[in-house]
């Protein structure tokens, strides 16, 4: 199967570079500027699981694109999914399956509407990892994980296939037969943490630290969890449980990378992960006071910025 990765940044440079160091056709869908850095010094790797450069990547440019492909990995920011629908639009054929990895669930409406849902599945993936002032992918914590499935629960033929592509990157890579509900936990987990540390603009340790910061951040979950719940997907006892331990371990130095786009000037998914669920939450009639804090602070933040 060829496998057309979407970008070689902090995400799709990471999977897609594990798939090919394992020898897969894989292709990186680049801009020219990250084309260049490819061809002068590979695709870099630091990780705990082991580094690894991979020399001369092969990679294409959206205006030279002709052939299809049989899976599309998306793992591009919410804010840049209409410029990179355009850039691999060319590679989707009758039978490409495209695998978003974005966080929150607009943007399956936006793929069903562009290419017929048919030919978008469901995915997630869970890594902590960033370019460095060298380009190099840095994989910032030893958790790794991509999810993805049919949206209808089925174990089609095509997800059995592509999960043997997967399976040989060795980065936890999962078919699930619950992929919406596997995203609409992730997605409740996230805007948790995205909406605390960025409002707070500090980790959940120092929140937690201060006066009411506890029963602030349990608020937000309880607000995330009761819109997924209007929404079909209530969030399974062992997940709530998992990750109410997570956000209330004190001294933890967890932050989303949504804060640390903040620190550093960047854009943020503010409409995308907390702004659509907010619209969700009204829909189904879920009163969520402090997300609408956290998302008239992010609002104001990209005001600033400009």
């Amino acid at each position: 199967m060829r496998v057309l990765v979407v970008g070689a940044g902090a995400i799709g440079g990471y999977f897609g570079g594990r798939m090919l160091q394992a020898g897969r056709d894989v292709t990186f869908l680049v801009r020219p500027r990250r084309a260049g850095e490819l061809a002068a010094s590979g695709l870099v790797i630091k990780s705990p699981h082991g580094d690894a450069t991979l020399k001369n990547p092969p990679t294409a440019q959206a205006d030279a694109l002709g052939d299809h492909f049989d899976v599309v990995l998306l793992s591009c920011k919410a804010y840049d999914l209409d410029d990179a629908i355009k850039s691999f639009a060319p590679a989707v054929g009758p039978r490409t399956a495209i695998i978003p990895l974005l966080n929150g669930m607009h943007h399956l409406d936006v793929l069903d509407n562009k290419f017929g849902s048919e030919r978008v599945l469901g995915g997630l993936c869970a890594i902590a990892a960033t370019l460095n002032e060298a380009r190099e992918v840095v994989q910032l914590q030893p958790m790794q994980s991509l999810g993805f499935g049919e949206r209808d629960g089925t174990m089609s033929e095509r997800v059995g296939a592509i999960a043997d592509i997967f399976a040989s990157g060795k980065f936890g890579s999962s078919a699930s037969a619950s992929v919406l509900q596997d995203m609409w936990e992730k997605w409740v987990f996230l805007a948790t943490l995205a909406a605390s540390t960025s409002l707070m603009r500090t980790t959940l340790g120092n929140i937690l630290a201060a006066p009411g910061g506890k029963e602030f951040i349990l608020g937000i979950f309880e607000e995330c969890r009761q819109t997924a719940a209007a929404e079909g997907f209530s969030p399974r006892a062992p997940f709530v449980e998992r990750n109410l331990t997570m956000l209330t371990t004190e001294g933890s130095p967890l932050g989303a990378s949504m804060f640390r786009d903040i620190k550093q000037g960047q854009p943020v998914e503010a409409d995308h992960v907390i702004g659509d669920l907010i619209a969700r939450a009204d829909r189904a009639k879920v009163p969520v006071p402090r997300l609408r804090v956290a998302y008239t602070h992010l609002k104001a933040y990209e005001k600033q910025r400009g």
